[in-house]
């Protein structure tokens, strides 16, 4: 056989469980992992003992059988408690998995009957294992290293493995152009809010766990002295990095350019709100130079939010 028959979705055709297996992989663009950022996670049973609990959610599982085996859907409502053998003598690794069971590639379950979806626990993998063995359809959400002796699986036990299937993306550009001169000229070795332009109200998706963040000033204005300070991004109530401005030309104008950058990792309570993002500046008392920004000067905050687990 070469082109399947027959197409999805057409009347008086039979659609075999392979083509909406296709179909799943085609719609999930081949990837596999969990559906959202918190999907799934596996925390601690509420009161700690020999297992944990895994969250509920929803993943696509890559089939391993064979590349025309097309990827399973799978979910989980409310939690589901997974128990875990005590170590002996000797410290261990387990994994706990998501698996798919499918007696079409592999075993003789019954799925009129039989769980073919289950949280597994692969147990005795490395201690740096972060992925299913080879062969096995199913996707890792957790490892477990267990000290020797032990029969009580804690927070500290617990490594989260779990990927996004198909992480989401926002990309925007933001800019100013400050229409007069105004200077960054109190040395006074404490921040301010300047420029005053660089402000924006930024809205956070309710998806997103991270903010990728560059901010540009291009003709930044220094004059008066030789000057020595700091750029910093403030996003919500959260100060990013700073980028040092040291600059010994004496008295004269000159103009330069400033890159201010951080990575987030944004709050809960952020996702789905409008935050404001701004910088600010702080001169060295040591040095007398100012920093401008003038109808010269552009800034472009170039702002990214990407999805992953929490």
């Amino acid at each position: 056989m070469t082109l399947a028959q027959a197409p999805l979705l057409v009347d008086g055709a039979t659609h075999s469980a392979q083509t909406f297996r296709m179909m799943i992989k085609d719609l999930s663009r081949g990837g596999e992992g969990i559906t959202e950022a918190a999907d799934l996670k596996v925390t601690p049973l509420p009161v700690p003992g020999a297992g944990v609990q895994v969250a509920d959610g929803s993943a696509v599982i890559r089939g391993k059988a064979n590349m025309w085996q097309g990827s399973y859907t799978a979910y989980n409502i409310g939690v589901a408690p997974v128990p875990v053998a005590p170590t002996g003598a000797t410290p261990r690794s387990d994994l706990i998995v998501l698996r798919i069971t499918d007696p079409e590639f592999e075993g003789g379950l019954d799925p009129a009957k039989d769980q073919i979806n289950v949280f597994d626990v692969i147990p005795n993998v490395a201690g740096t294992a972060t992925a299913v063995p080879e062969g096995v359809t199913g996707i890792a959400i957790a490892r477990l290293d267990i000290p020797a002796n032990t029969g009580t699986i804690t927070a500290a036990m617990i490594r989260d493995l779990r990927k996004v299937a198909n992480p989401r993306r926002e990309r925007t550009l933001y800019t100013a152009y400050p229409s007069k001169l105004t200077k960054a000229y109190k040395d006074d070795d404490k921040w301010h809010n300047w420029p005053p332009e660089a402000r924006w109200t930024i809205p956070v998706p309710d998806w997103a766990t991270k903010l990728i963040l560059t901010v540009t000033i291009a003709g930044l204005r220094m004059d008066f002295d030789s000057l020595y300070g700091y750029l910093q991004p403030v996003f919500g109530t959260i100060e990013g990095q700073d980028t040092i401005v040291d600059d010994n030309q004496g008295k004269v104008v000159r103009r330069g350019t400033a890159v201010v950058a951080d990575t987030i990792i944004l709050p809960a309570s952020y996702r789905g709100t409008s935050q404001a993002l701004y910088l600010q500046t702080k001169m060295s008392k040591d040095w007398k130079g100012d920093l401008g920004a003038d109808s010269g000067t552009s800034i472009i905050a170039d702002v990214e939010f990407t999805e992953g687990p929490v």
